[in-house]
């Protein structure tokens, strides 16, 4: 068993990692990022497939990633882990659809919230101890679906009809464009910036360039919040227009 991933800022991944350390001492997690995680989907039958949801959808380089490897997912047994801030309806549905396109056996799905990762909008923000308990909740709802999968019982979380609808018509429907396509309209305060590089260094996209002592952005930005969060100027922001919080999982592990 393996765990495939992508995060931006580690909600993702930690979820994943949990899930695998629970059902698999020996399993091992690859980020969609690594050279090596469509050689290692090839040489398993079982894996955990997780991502973040943004606006009741997957992330384009997600899709992006199943689509352009769709022969590698014939056969295969997977699961499902969708991370969010708020709400996804079918967050987890929207990848499995794809997978049994593509010949997968879709065993299960589960819903994860953890802390939101849009730390350029205000009313998205909670405290400290209150993102600390989201993480912790989702351990405890993570143990408790590796017990129920030991036993055979999958989480089915995301993939009925009822959750389908509520993703469309929840979010889905009226932010499609949000998704759909790349993300072109990140800004950065060049008062702030000191072209440090980090960020271009960081972007899963290649998208961020260092020109002249200055950051420039492309038209391809995966909305990730990585080069936002470890800007150490504060001087990205990617949907809002200030900064509020940089949020890490490493913020909110106990």
């Amino acid at each position: 068993m393996i765990g495939i991933y992508f995060s931006g800022t580690g909600n993702t991944k930690f979820c994943v990692e949990h899930l695998i350390n629970g059902l698999d001492k020996n399993g091992t997690i690859y980020s969609i990022e690594d050279d090596c995680a469509a050689k290692a989907i090839t040489e398993t039958d079982e894996i955990v497939f997780g991502y973040p949801v943004y606006y009741s959808d997957i992330p384009k380089i997600v899709r992006d990633f199943i689509v352009d490897n769709a022969e590698l997912w014939q056969g295969k047994k997977m699961f499902i882990i969708a991370t969010m801030g708020l709400f996804s309806g079918d967050g987890a549905g929207c990848s499995a659809r794809l997978f049994k396109r593509y010949g997968a056996k879709v065993l299960g799905g589960l819903h994860l919230k953890m802390p939101d990762c849009i730390g350029d909008v205000k009313i998205l923000k909670k405290s400290l101890d209150d993102n600390r308990k989201l993480v912790s909740n989702a351990a405890s709802k993570i143990d408790k679906a590796v017990t129920g999968i030991k036993s055979g019982k999958y989480p089915k979380h995301g993939l009925n009809f009822a959750y389908r609808m509520a993703g469309l018509f929840g979010q889905r429907l009226y932010f499609r464009k949000k998704t759909k396509n790349y993300y072109k309209k990140i800004k950065v305060n060049n008062d702030l910036c000191v072209a440090c590089g980090m960020c271009v260094s960081l972007c899963p996209m290649k998208n961020i360039e260092k020109q002249n002592d200055k950051i420039e952005f492309k038209d391809k930005c995966t909305m990730c919040y990585r080069c936002f969060a470890n800007c150490p100027k504060k001087a990205i922001t990617i949907v809002g227009k200030k900064v509020y919080e940089q949020c890490k999982i490493d913020k909110y592990k106990n």
